[in-house]
C-alpha cells in the first residue's frame, strides 16, 4: 500500500524525513513549478490544514512551528483563540491512527530562538507535556495532554523529545553512533545545539 507524507511550511522543497512513497506539502505561497495538486496553499496561523481526515501516515515541520503564534485575538476581537493549538489539533486530524508527527525547532534556551524577528512561538523541553499523553510506565491512569484546557482534543504518545544535530536529524532513520553521540553530548554541554527534535506518534481511540 502506497504511504503519503505532509511537510508543512516547508517552502518550494518538501522534505521526507520517513522515506514515504509520496510527499505533499502546504505552505503560504505556492512555490513556481510544483506540482500543484500535491503542494495546497494555506496561512496555518489562521486556516486549517487543506486535506481530509487521516489522510497521511505522517506529518512533519521543519524550522516551522516557532513561526506560529501562541495567542491572537478573535475576528471579532472580543476573545482569544490559540493557533499553535489549534495547528496541533489539525496535525492530529490528518494523520492515521499510528502516523508519526517529526518535527526539528529552534528551541529555548539557544539565542536562535529570539534572534529571527519571526520568531513567536518558544519551544522548550517540556512542551510535549501539553500535547501528549503521561509518557510514564505506571499502571496508573495516564494525564491528559495539558492544552485541553486551551481546546486541545487530540493526543499523541511522545516517541522522541530531545537536542538534534543538523543535518543529520533532517532524516528521522538517522542513527547515532558512538561518534555521533559523543560530539551531541560535546555541542549540548557548550550550549550549542539549537535544535528540538519531536517525534510523536497519533493516538486515535474509538469514542
Amino acid at each position: 500500500m502506497k504511504t503519503t507524507h505532509l511537510d508543512i511550511g516547508c517552502g518550494p522543497v518538501p522534505r521526507n524525513p520517513y522515506g514515504r512513497d509520496e510527499v505533499h506539502a502546504v505552505d503560504i505561497y505556492l512555490p513556481p513549478g510544483v506540482e500543484p495538486s500535491r503542494f495546497r496553499v494555506a496561512n496555518l496561523s489562521l486556516q486549517p490544514l487543506p486535506h481530509a481526515d487521516a489522510s497521511f501516515d505522517s506529518v512533519s515541520a521543519f524550522d516551522f512551528l516557532e513561526h506560529i503564534p501562541r495567542v491572537l485575538s478573535n475576528p471579532q476581537g472580543l476573545g482569544t483563540r490559540f493557533p499553535f493549538v489549534e495547528l496541533m489539533n489539525e496535525i492530529h486530524r490528518v494523520l492515521k491512527p499510528g502516523g508519526k508527527l517529526y518535527a526539528l525547532t529552534p528551541a529555548y534556551p539557544n539565542a536562535s530562538v529570539f534572534t529571527d524577528p519571526t520568531h513567536v512561538n518558544f519551544i522548550t523541553l517540556g512542551t510535549w507535556r501539553y500535547f501528549c499523553e503521561d509518557a510514564s510506565s505506571s499502571p496508573a491512569p495516564q494525564a491528559p495532554p495539558m492544552a485541553q484546557m486551551y481546546g486541545y482534543t487530540g493526543a499523541f504518545k511522545m516517541l522522541r523529545n530531545e537536542w538534534g544535530m543538523v543535518p543529520e536529524a533532517f532524516n528521522a532513520a538517522s542513527t547515532m553512533n558512538w561518534k555521533r553521540q559523543l560530539r551531541r553530548w560535546n555541542l549540548q554541554r557548550r550550549g550549542k545545539l539549537s535544535h528540538l527534535l519531536w517525534e510523536f506518534e497519533c493516538v486515535k481511540r474509538l469514542t
